[in-house]
C-alpha cells in the first residue's frame, strides 16, 4: 500500500494494566515495533500523527479482534465495543508500507502492487527481547528486490526508523527459521522474477504473535492485509548517519547477504593488505583472494557458535612437533570472539590437544589470558577418524542444527591431492596429523555452515581455493598443495597475522551501526560505550602477543629455527611482528 508518502503504522488496542510493559516492550523491539504514537486512556484520536480530526474506532477499513490470545474475528469497527474501549489504550507503530513511495522513487519495483497483493508476513525463529509476559518470536515481511536494487532498497529505507529502517535478513529464508516460503503465516505468497532476491524487513504484525502469548481477555490489532492506519504526516528520516552502506554477498547458494558501511570496508580492506606482505618471500601475491578476509569477518560476526583449529607440525622427532605460528592468531580470534558472545572451541587433533592445553592453561594462570577457551578433541576418543565421525560430531549426533556455524582452520596442515600432509620442503608429516580435515568436508554438505581458512604457502587446510596458484607459484607446489578449499580464504605473510586481522576485523563491525543493527536483527540496543570498551580489551596487543609467544616457546612450539628465541617464521618478534601488529591496530583509529 502506498499512500503518497504519508506515515502508515500498525495498530494494537490493550488494556491500560498491560500498557507500561508493552511500552517497553516496544522500545526493546524497535525493529518490529517503532512506537510512534501511545493514547491516553480512552483517548481515540492521535494529535501526535494526525493533523486532522480522526478517530481510531472507525478509521481503519478492517480490525482483528483477538480474546485470549487467540484470534476470533474480524470487524469494520470497534463501536460495538464502547464501554471496554474507556480502559484502552491504543498503541500506533511505524509499517513499512511508509517507505514504498521512496522505494519506488529510488527505482524498486514493488512486486506486491504488480501483483496486487499484500506483501507476505512470516513468523522467523528471531526472539524479540521480552519484557514481562510480552514475548515471542519476530514476524518479518517479505519484498522480492531485483539483485542489482538490493543495495538501493537497504540504502532508501535505512533511515526511516520510524517504519523498520532497513532490512534484518537477506537471502536464505531458512537462516531466519522460515522453512516454506510459499506458505506465509500472514497474507499469501508472492511471485519472484528470475533476478529476485528475498529480503525481510522488521513487521509490525509481530504484535500479534505477542499478543497471542500475553493472554488478553480482549485486544484489537489492525488487519494484517493492508489494513493499516494512514495519517496526513509527511514519511521523514530519522537517522542521520551517513548511509554509506555496503551489500555484501556471502553465499551463492544459497543467496545470503550481510551490510556494513563502506568506511569499515575500507579499513579491513587496508588489514587485507598489510597482512600479505610477503617477508618470507614465499610468492603469496596471487594467492591473496580480493575481499575474502572482509567476508570471513562478515560471516565470523552472523556467527553464534564457531570452532577454531591450527597445528602445523615442523619437527618430526621432537617431542612437541608444532611450530608456533597459527596458536597465537587462533588464541586472538577466539579471544575476540567470546567477548563478542559467541560460543568458541578450539577443535584440534589427538597429538595437539595435550600439548595446546598445557598452554592455555599456563596463559591462564599468568593472567595473559583472562578467561579459558574450550579445547575439544577430534575425533572424539575412541572413536574413528573418518568422515562420517565428523558428521556425527557436526551434527551433535543427529541433530538437525549443526554445533557450529562457522569452523576457520588457521595454520593448519592441508591433505594434498596424493593423500599427505607436507612442509614447504616437501616432507610429508601425516604421521603426525589427525584427520581434521573430515570436519571441513563434512561442513561442506550443510548450508548453514560456513568456512574460513588463513594461511601463508598454500599447504594449509583451506588453501585448496588457490589451488592452480599454488602449482604455478609456490615451489614444490603440485605436491604440498593442499586440496580442501573454503569458503573465504585469507592468505597472509605470516598466518599469525591473519588472525590478528580477523580480530581487528571482528572489532571493526562489531561498532559498525549498519551492521551491527543488521546483525541484531533490530532487536535489542547497539553496544554502550562500556561494551565497546570490553570489545578493545580483547584485541592482539604488543605486550599480550610477547607473553603468548614465550610461553609457547617453553612448552617446545617453536618456529622454524628450532630454538628458544622469540621468532616466528624466521622473523624476529621485536622487530618483525610486533610492528605488524601495531599497524593492524592503527587501522582503528584511522579516518
Amino acid at each position: 500500500m502506498c499512500k503518497n508518502g504519508h506515515v502508515q503504522t500498525n495498530l494494537l488496542g490493550l488494556h491500560k494494566s498491560l500498557a507500561e510493559d508493552f511500552t517497553k516492550f516496544c522500545a526493546f523491539n524497535s525493529g518490529p515495533l517503532p512506537l510512534l504514537y501511545q493514547s491516553d486512556v480512552g483517548q481515540f484520536t492521535a494529535p501526535g500523527l494526525t493533523q486532522t480530526d480522526s478517530d481510531i474506532r472507525t478509521d481503519l477499513p478492517a480490525y482483528n479482534v483477538m480474546e485470549n490470545g487467540e484470534f476470533t474475528h474480524t470487524v469494520e469497527n470497534l463501536l460495538d465495543f464502547q464501554e471496554a474501549l474507556k480502559d484502552f489504550i491504543f498503541f500506533y507503530s511505524g509499517c513499512s508500507f511508509s517507505f514504498d513511495q521512496a522505494l519506488q522513487a529510488a527505482g524498486v519495483p514493488l512486486r506486491n502492487q504488480e501483483q496486487n497483493c499484500a506483501v507476505s508476513q512470516y513468523k522467523t525463529s528471531v526472539k524479540c527481547h521480552p519484557i514481562g509476559l510480552f514475548k515471542c518470536n519476530m514476524v518479518v515481511s517479505l519484498r522480492p528486490i531485483p539483485r542489482d536494487l538490493v543495495e538501493t532498497a537497504v540504502r532508501v529505507t535505512h533511515p526511516l526508523i520510524n517504519y523498520h529502517g532497513a532490512p534484518v535478513h537477506i537471502g536464505d529464508p531458512a537462516f531466519i527459521g522460515i522453512t516454506n516460503i510459499d506458505r506465509p503465516e500472514y497474507c499469501g505468497p508472492m511471485k519472484f522474477h528470475d533476478d529476485d532476491i528475498p529480503v525481510f524487513w522488521a513487521c509490525g504484525t509481530t504484535v500479534i504473535e505477542a499478543i497471542k502469548t500475553v493472554k488478553p481477555s480482549l485486544a484489537f490489532t489492525h488487519h494484517e492485509n493492508d489494513s493499516v492506519y494512514i495519517s496526513d504526516t509527511p514519511v521523514q528520516g530519522q537517522d542521520d548517519s551517513p548511509a554509506d552502506i555496503k551489500v555484501i554477498t556471502l553465499c551463492e547458494k544459497p543467496f545470503w547477504a550481510s551490510v556494513t558501511s563502506e568506511a569499515v570496508m575500507r579499513k579491513i580492506k587496508q588489514l587485507e593488505g598489510l597482512i600479505a606482505e610477503n617477508l618470507g618471500n614465499r610468492q603469496i601475491d596471487n594467492l591473496v583472494v580480493p575481499d575474502d578476509l572482509l567476508k570471513s569477518v562478515l560471516a565470523l560476526s552472523h556467527a553464534s557458535s564457531v570452532a577454531v583449529t591450527t597445528g602445523f607440525p615442523c619437527f618430526l622427532n621432537n617431542k612437541n612437533p608444532y611450530g608456533n605460528d597459527g596458536p597465537p592468531g587462533a588464541i586472538a580470534i577466539a579471544m575476540m570472539l567470546q567477548i563478542l558472545g559467541k560460543e568458541v572451541d578450539l577443535v584440534v587433533d589427538n597429538a595437539l590437544y595435550g600439548p595446546l592445553t598445557m598452554v592455555l592453561e599456563a596463559m591462564v594462570e599468568k593472567n595473559v589470558l583472562v578467561r579459558p577457551i574450550s579445547v575439544v578433541q577430534f575425533p572424539p576418543e575412541g572413536e574413528e577418524d573418518s568422515l562420517e565421525t565428523a558428521k556425527k560430531f557436526l551434527l551433535n549426533d543427529g541433530s538437525n542444527t549443526p554445533r557450529y556455524d562457522h569452523l576457520l582452520a588457521i595454520e593448519r596442515s592441508g591433505k594434498a591431492e596424493d593423500g599427505g600432509y607436507y612442509t614447504m620442503k616437501a616432507i610429508d608429516v601425516g604421521r603426525l596429523v589427525g584427520g581434521i580435515d573430515w570436519l571441513f568436508l563434512a561442513a561442506a554438505d550443510l548450508p548453514k555452515v560456513h568456512t574460513s581458512g588463513i594461511g601463508d604457502g598454500g599447504n594449509e587446510l583451506r588453501m585448496g581455493k588457490v589451488r592452480d596458484m599454488v602449482h604455478l607459484d609456490i615451489p614444490q607446489g603440485p605436491t604440498i598443495t593442499c586440496s580442501v578449499a573454503s569458503d573465504f580464504l585469507l592468505t597472509a605473510g605470516v598466518s599469525n597475522w591473519g588472525g590478528y586481522a580477523v580480530a581487528v576485523g571482528l572489532y571493526l563491525v562489531s561498532v559498525c551501526p549498519i551492521h551491527e543493527r543488521y546483525k541484531r536483527r533490530a532487536v535489542g540496543f547497539p553496544p554502550s560505550d562500556e561494551d565497546r570498551q570490553r570489545f578493545r580489551s580483547e584485541l592482539p596487543s604488543v605486550d599480550r602477543e610477547r607473553e603468548m609467544l614465550g610461553i609457547l616457546i617453553s612448552h617446545e612450539f617453536f618456529d622454524m629455527t628450532g630454538t628458544d628465541v622469540l621468532h616466528v617464521d624466521g622473523l624476529s618478534f621485536e622487530d618483525v611482528h610486533a610492528k605488524k601488529i601495531e599497524q593492524l591496530l592503527s587501522v582503528i583509529t584511522e579516518e
